[in-house]
């Protein structure tokens, strides 16, 4: 992967776990594997869910991570505390 020049893919998934701990560990091996071949990752910004247990195994890794989260958002849901840049935008638009 390091030889196709891919720094940086962004991930998008549900918000919540679901209801098969598996899922949730494939996704943070996912984040683990992006972050040892160099890539980073640009998500929703949440702490939670599946798009949250990517950016932990890319974070666990030593990876880079930017959050991208509306403000309303912000205000409801819990936001990643980890994530190397968190970019707070107006809106989803």
């Amino acid at each position: 992967m390091r030889g196709a020049g891919l720094s940086t893919i962004c991930v998008f998934g549900g918000s919540q776990p679901g209801r098969d701990p598996r899922y949730t560990a494939a996704a943070r091996a996912t984040g683990h594997l992006l972050a040892t071949h160099g890539i980073g990752i640009v998500y929703g910004g949440g702490g939670t869910g599946m798009m949250g247990a990517v950016a932990d195994g890319v974070l666990a890794a030593g990876g880079r991570v930017t959050g991208v989260i509306p403000e309303l958002l912000m205000r409801l849901e819990k936001a990643h505390p980890g994530v190397t840049d968190m970019r707070v935008v107006t809106s989803m638009h």
